[in-house]
């Protein structure tokens, strides 16, 4: 059957409309991966990082977390903002208090760029969170996220539980780095300094707050 006048028009339009499209997601993507570019693969020779890097990366998981106020958080909401994540028990062992200390340091350390990083402390179990460790944790976002789903996004070095560790998820969702265990305030210094890194190569497109707001 012959096209319908102007049919052939129409379809060079919207072939052209569907390629702008494109072309619009990869100019405003370009700054995104050129700074992983120049983290991943361009890095100078000899320069190492503290962390390990996650390959492939893990995007943040379809879960329903809940805040202290019992109630639900979609987890992914945490996107938009650079993440430095801790994980453990309600009851916040002396391991999992040292975390909270050293991420509230490293996160004010950055002065003006500490609002475009998230102190986060993800509960993973049912036990209560003591009030006084409430009122220090104001600056934090605090969500409870079933400890089965949990592992099945981040996972610890061999032999160690996820309480040991901090993680760096960036502002697309990924999990990207993860902190050697049980930091003390030494180990601390370098690991802000990859953080700092990062932060500085994504200054480019990357921005201090959501949209959304912070999930609370």
């Amino acid at each position: 059957m012959a096209a319908a006048p102007g049919q052939t028009g129409v379809e060079k339009i919207r072939r052209r409309n569907r390629w702008q499209i494109v072309l619009l997601v990869l100019l405003f993507a370009a700054p995104v991966i050129a700074s992983y570019y120049a983290y991943y693969v361009a890095r100078p020779s000899g320069r190492t990082n503290f962390g390990t890097l996650i390959e492939p990366q893990r995007p943040i998981p379809a879960l329903t977390a809940t805040n202290l106020a019992g109630q639900p958080v979609d987890l992914q909401t945490l996107k938009g903002q650079w993440l430095l994540i801790s994980v453990g028990g309600g009851a916040c062992d002396a391991v999992c208090q040292n975390n909270l200390y050293l991420q509230r340091q490293m996160r004010e350390s950055f002065g003006k760029d500490m609002a475009r990083v998230d102190w986060v402390w993800l509960v993973d179990d049912d036990q209560p969170v003591a009030p006084a460790l409430r009122d220090v944790l104001k600056a934090a976002i605090v969500l409870r996220v079933p400890a089965a789903g949990l592992q099945q996004w981040l996972t610890a070095a061999p032999g160690h539980p996820l309480s040991d560790h901090l993680y760096v998820v960036d502002p697309q969702g990924h999990w990207m780095m993860r902190f050697p265990p049980k930091l003390d305030k030494d180990s601390a210094v370098k690991a802000r300094g990859d953080l700092s890194k990062l932060l500085r190569i994504s200054a480019g497109w990357d921005s201090a707050g959501r949209a959304s707001g912070a999930p609370k």
